[in-house]
C-alpha cells in the first residue's frame, strides 16, 4: 500500500506514487499541466534519501532549457553544498561526454568538433560537388534530410544502399559516403553521430558499455514520447543491468514524428520492460475545467493512447470561444482587433497572449496588423542569433583554432575578410590536397611549384597560416582570455569593414557590430563560471545549446510582447490566453497528413491541436476562415474535423467515455 504524500511536499497522490517507485521500470503517464517537472526532481531527492549517490542517478532531458531548469529545482531540493550531483543532461551531452572518452577507438581525435547546421550544408555541397550531382538533382538540405533519416536509426553509408526508395535515395546514398569521409577526415562529427557513433563504441568496446552501466545505477528520461530508435536503444543498453529506468511523457504531446520520434516507445513501454509500473498524473494545474473538457473530448478520438482522462484542479471562468470569418484578413483582423482592445482597455499584458498556427506561411497577416495596431510582437521560430552570418564567421575562426583539421571551417574564413586567397587557388589547392590526401595547408607548396597557383596567393596563405598559429598559442595557453583574444582576432583581421562591405545602412552597421559584441560577452560569461575553461569546451557548449536557448538577450522566449508560434514551438509553454488559429481542413489537420489519408498522420495533428488547447490557462479562442487563397485563387476551405470532435464526446452503452470508435 502507498502511503500519503508529507503534507510539505507539495505532491499529490500519484505524484507521491512515482516519487516513491525507485526500483525496476517505471512509466510516468504525465498529461499536460500535471507536475511532471516537480516529480522528476523530487524522485532524485527520494533516491538520494535512500542512500543513492547522487552522482549515479542520470536524469536526460531534449533540450538544455529543461536540463537547467531541472538541475536548479534539484538543487533547490538537495542543498547547493552536496558533494556530487546527479547528472542531468540532453542525450546530446550525454554522448559528447561518453565520446570525449573513449571516440579515439573509433579513430576519431580525441578533439573533435561538432558540426552545427551551416556546417553541415557546406560539408553536403562539397560532398555532392566532389561526386558531381547537381543541386537539380539534390539539393543540400535533402540530402542531409535523407542522412539525418539513415542516421536516426543507425543506418551507416555501407548500409544505406540497402534502403533506398527512389531516385533521390539512390544519390543520398552515393553522397552519404562522401559525407561521412568529409567529417572523418576533418576529425568532425555532426548532431546525428553523437548519437551513432555513441551506439557504435557500445556495440564494438563492449568494456566502454559496461563502465557506462556501472556509472550509473538508476536513469530517468523525461519527454520519452518523442525519443527515436536510436535515444531508444542507447537508454536500453545503459539500464540493462539493473533495469532502475524511469521514463515520463505523455503519448498525447508526440508530435515529433517527423523528426524520428517513434510513439511506439511509450505506448509500448510495459512488453519492453516487463513488469513496469505505470502511474497516471491526471490532475491539471494550468487549465481552466472548460478548456480541459475541449481537449479531452478531442484526443479521445485518437486509438493509439494509453488510457488516461485529465481533471482540471483550478477554477476559472472557463471562457471559450469559436469564431469563423470570412476570409484570412478578416480572421487576422479580427483576432488583433481582439487583442488591441484586451491591451488597451482592459490593461492585459502583451506578454500574456500567444497566437499559435500549424504553418509557417500563417502569421504573416497577424504580424502586418499587429504592425498597423502598434502592438508589439515576437515572432518565434525566426533566425537564431547562431545563423546570423557574423556569428558563423566568428566561430569559424575559433573552431580552426580549435580543431586545425576543420576544412568547412577554414574554407568560410580563408578570404573572410578578403587577404587575397581567390575562390580559383582555393580550389586548386583543394583539389592537390583530395588527390594526394594531405592537409589544406601542405598542399599549398607542391600548388605552387605546379604552377597552380601564384607566389604572391602562396605567400597570403602562409601569412594566414602563421596568424592563426598565434591565435592558436594564446587559445592553448591563456584559456580564462579567451574574450580578449577574440576581441583581437576581430581587430586584427579588420572584420568591421567586412561588415561595412556587407551593409550600406549604418544602422544595420551598428546592430551588426552589437552582435559582435555579443559573441564576446557570451565567452566572457562562460569563462566566468566554467572552473577549467578552454576554447574547445566553449565550441562545445555553443554547439549543443545555440539551437534551444537563444543566445543573451536574442533568446525570443525572453523578449517582452505578443507571441507568435507554430503549435510545435509552443510545447512546453503555457499563456494566460491563446488565440488557435486557421482550423481548416489542410491547415489543421495539415494537407499532408490528410493526402497520406493514414491513421498514424491524422492522430499526430489531432495531438498538435490538443498541445495547443492545454497551452491556454483560462481563455482560449479557436478560429478558421470560410475562405483561403491558395495558390493564387480564392476558395472556400471545409471546417477542420478536430472542431466537431471537440464538442462531441464519445460514449459507450454505460456513458462513459471510450477510445473506440
Amino acid at each position: 500500500m502507498i502511503s500519503a504524500p508529507p503534507r510539505d511536499s507539495g505532491l499529490n497522490q500519484a505524484q507521491w506514487q512515482a516519487v516513491t517507485c525507485v526500483d525496476g521500470p517505471l512509466l510516468v503517464l504525465a498529461g499536460a499541466g500535471t507536475g511532471k517537472t516537480r516529480v522528476i526532481t523530487y524522485r532524485m531527492a527520494e533516491l538520494i534519501r535512500r542512500g543513492v549517490a547522487p552522482d549515479r542517478i542520470l536524469s536526460v532531458t531534449f533540450t538544455n532549457k529543461a536540463a537547467r531548469e531541472m538541475q536548479e529545482r534539484a538543487l533547490g531540493l538537495l542543498g547547493r553544498r552536496q558533494r556530487s550531483r546527479p547528472v542531468v543532461s540532453t542525450f546530446h551531452s550525454l554522448c559528447v561526454r561518453i565520446l570525449r572518452a573513449d571516440i579515439t577507438r573509433l579513430g576519431y581525435p580525441e578533439r573533435f568538433a561538432i558540426y552545427d547546421r551551416g556546417d553541415q550544408e557546406s560539408a553536403a555541397r562539397r560532398a555532392l560537388r566532389d561526386i558531381r550531382i547537381s543541386d537539380a538533382a539534390l539539393r543540400p538540405g535533402d540530402l542531409l534530410a535523407c542522412i539525418s533519416r539513415w542516421k536516426m536509426v543507425g543506418i551507416t553509408p555501407d548500409q544505406a544502399r540497402e534502403f533506398i526508395e527512389d531516385d533521390r535515395d539512390q544519390l543520398a546514398a552515393m553522397a552519404y559516403r562522401r559525407y561521412q569521409s568529409q567529417l572523418r577526415a576533418s576529425g568532425a562529427v555532426d548532431f546525428d553521430d553523437l548519437l551513432m557513433l555513441t551506439e557504435t563504441l557500445f556495440d564494438q568496446h563492449p568494456d566502454v558499455l559496461e563502465r557506462w552501466q556501472d556509472t550509473f545505477s538508476h536513469v530517468q528520461i523525461d519527454e520519452y514520447q518523442d525519443t527515436n530508435e536510436l535515444q531508444f536503444r542507447l537508454i536500453e543498453q545503459l539500464v540493462r543491468p539493473h533495469r532502475n529506468l524511469c521514463v515520463v511523457g505523455d503519448d498525447d504531446q508526440s508530435i515529433y514524428g517527423w523528426r524520428g520520434a517513434e510513439i511506439k516507445h511509450i505506448l509500448g513501454f510495459q512488453q519492453q520492460f516487463p513488469g513496469a509500473v505505470i502511474v497516471r498524473l491526471q490532475e491539471n494545474y494550468r487549465c481552466t475545467e472548460g478548456i480541459i473538457q475541449l481537449a479531452n473530448q478531442l484526443v479521445r478520438h485518437n486509438l493509439g493512447r494509453h488510457e488516461k482522462r485529465l481533471v482540471a484542479h483550478k477554477e476559472g471562468v472557463n471562457e471559450i470561444n469559436f469564431r469563423n470569418y470570412p476570409d484570412e484578413q478578416a480572421e487576422a483582423e479580427g483576432v488583433v482587433r481582439d487583442i488591441a482592445y484586451l491591451v488597451r482597455h482592459l490593461s492585459v499584458k502583451e506578454d500574456d497572449l500567444a497566437i499559435l498556427f500549424r504553418t509557417n506561411e500563417q502569421p504573416r497577416l497577424f504580424e502586418s496588423e499587429l504592425r498597423r495596431q502598434r502592438l508589439r510582437y515576437v515572432l518565434v521560430g525566426g533566425q537564431s542569433f547562431f545563423d546570423r552570418r557574423e556569428v558563423r564567421d566568428l566561430m569559424a575562426y575559433l573552431k580552426v583554432l580549435a580543431f586545425p583539421d576543420d576544412e568547412v571551417s577554414l574554407l568560410r574564413i580563408i578570404n573572410t575578410p578578403t587577404r587575397g586567397i581567390g575562390d580559383a587557388a582555393v580550389e586548386k589547392i583543394l583539389q592537390r590536397a583530395v588527390k594526394s590526401g594531405t592537409s589544406f595547408w601542405r598542399a599549398v607548396e607542391p600548388a605552387l611549384v605546379a604552377g597552380e597557383i601564384s607566389a604572391r596567393t602562396a605567400s597570403n596563405v602562409r601569412g594566414f597560416f602563421e596568424q592563426l598559429q598565434g591565435w592558436r598559442e594564446r587559445a592553448i595557453h591563456q584559456p580564462a582570455q579567451l574574450a580578449q583574444l577574440l576581441t583581437d582576432l576581430v581587430k586584427q583581421i579588420d572584420y568591421e569593414s567586412e561588415i561595412r562591405k556587407q551593409y550600406k545602412e549604418s544602422q544595420q552597421q551598428v546592430s551588426r557590430l552589437a552582435v559582435i559584441d555579443e559573441c564576446v560577452t557570451a565567452i566572457k560569461e562562460y569563462t566566468s563560471r566554467s572552473l577549467k575553461p578552454s576554447l574547445t569546451e566553449f565550441l562545445e557548449e555553443t554547439s549543443l545549446t545555440g539551437r534551444d536557448d537563444g543566445f543573451g538577450d536574442d533568446d525570443p522566449l525572453k523578449k517582452s510582447g505578443i507571441r507568435l508560434m507554430t503549435l510545435h514551438s509552443a510545447k512546453g509553454l503555457e499563456f494566460p490566453r491563446v488565440y488557435l488559429v486557421g482550423l481548416e481542413e489542410g491547415l489543421l489537420p495539415h494537407q499532408r497528413a490528410v493526402d497520406e489519408g493514414t491513421l498514424s498522420g491524422i492522430e499526430e495533428e489531432r495531438r498538435l491541436a490538443y498541445v495547443g488547447i492545454t497551452r491556454a490557462r483560462d481563455y482560449l479562442t479557436i478560429t478558421s476562415a470560410a475562405t483561403r487563397t491558395k495558390w493564387g485563387k480564392r476558395r472556400e476551405s471545409v471546417p477542420s474535423r478536430f472542431l466537431k470532435e471537440m464538442l462531441t464526446p464519445i460514449e459507450d452503452e454505460e456513458g462513459e467515455v471510450s477510445t473506440s470508435h
